[in-house]
C-alpha cells in the first residue's frame, strides 16, 4: 500500500506532458505552445525578394513588401505589395485570416483599377504564379487544423518535433501537412504538403532564422519545392521591423487603393 501511495504521489508531481497522452493531444500541445510563444509582436513589416523558377531553372524575380497586423480573437491581417517588375508593380494582396471559417482575401489590380475578391473555393490556386498557394500565405492559426504527434527527429542537426496537421477548411488543397518544429524556437523548419489524392505535392524549408525583440524568431529564407512540376519559389526576407503602429484601417479594402 505504501508503495502504491508513493507511486501515486510521484505521478501527481509530473507535468501533464509526461503523463500518458494520445498522439492527437500531444500534437495539439506542441502546436499550442508554438502559437503561445509567438504572440505579442503587434505588427510587422518586411521586404521580400520572390524568385520563381521553372523546371528548367529559368528565373523570374519579384520585389515586394509585406505588412502584418496581429489581432485578438481572430486571425492576423496581412498585405503584400508588389514593387517590381513593371508587369506586377502596384499589385496588392490583402488577407484577413480566420480561425475556423474561410479567409477573406482580395487582390488590387492596378491595370484595371479595381479590387477583386479571391474566391473562398480557390485558396489552393497559385499565388501570383508562385509555388505558394493562397492558403499558404495566410497566417496559420491554431484552430485551422487538427493535430497528431508523430515522432521526434533531428533536421540539420537541430532536434524537432514532427507533427501532422489536417486542414479543417473543406476547400483546402491539402489532405494533410507534416510539420517539423524546432524544439528550441518552436518554429517550423520544414513542411511537407500532401494533395487531395494524399500524394506528396510540395516541401517548404525554412533557413537562417534570427531572433527579434529578444523573443520572436523569423526566417531569412524560405524554399518551396513542387515535386510534381519541378518548379520552385524562394522567398528572401529582409528589414524586419516590429511594432510600427499599424491599425485595422491599414488593412481594409480602401487601403488597397491607397498603397504606396
Amino acid at each position: 500500500m505504501k508503495h502504491s501511495l508513493l507511486t501515486l504521489s510521484l505521478l501527481t508531481l509530473l507535468p501533464f506532458s509526461i503523463l500518458a497522452q494520445t498522439p492527437e493531444e500531444r500534437g495539439l500541445e506542441i502546436a499550442r505552445q508554438a502559437d503561445h510563444l509567438d504572440r505579442g509582436w503587434q505588427d510587422q513589416v518586411a521586404s521580400i525578394e520572390m524568385v520563381l523558377r521553372n523546371k528548367n531553372g529559368e528565373e523570374t524575380v519579384r520585389e515586394n513588401r509585406m505588412r502584418t497586423l496581429e489581432t485578438q480573437g481572430d486571425g492576423d491581417k496581412s498585405m503584400i505589395i508588389f514593387d517590381s517588375p513593371a508587369d506586377v508593380k502596384g499589385t496588392a494582396f490583402l488577407s484577413h485570416t480566420h480561425a475556423v471559417t474561410a479567409d477573406d482575401q482580395w487582390l488590387f489590380l492596378p491595370a484595371l483599377k479595381r479590387v477583386k475578391r479571391v474566391s473562398s473555393a480557390n485558396k489552393s490556386g497559385p499565388f501570383m504564379g508562385s509555388e505558394f498557394a493562397y492558403e499558404d500565405i495566410s497566417s496559420q492559426e491554431l484552430d485551422k487544423y487538427r493535430y497528431k504527434y508523430l515522432r521526434d527527429e533531428a533536421v540539420n542537426g537541430a532536434d524537432s518535433y514532427v507533427i501532422e496537421r489536417y486542414p479543417q477548411y473543406e476547400n483546402s488543397g491539402y489532405t494533410r501537412q507534416v510539420v517539423w518544429i524546432d524544439q528550441k524556437m518552436y518554429q517550423p523548419v520544414q513542411i511537407q504538403y500532401y494533395d487531395r489524392k494524399n500524394t506528396l505535392l510540395k516541401t517548404l524549408t525554412y533557413h537562417d532564422y534570427q531572433q527579434y525583440l529578444g523573443k520572436y524568431w523569423r526566417p531569412g529564407r524560405m524554399e518551396m519545392q513542387n515535386h510534381q512540376t519541378g518548379k520552385s519559389t524562394t522567398l528572401s526576407w529582409q528589414e524586419y521591423k516590429f511594432q510600427n503602429g499599424l491599425a485595422s484601417r491599414d488593412f481594409d479594402q480602401n487601403s488597397l487603393r491607397r498603397i504606396q
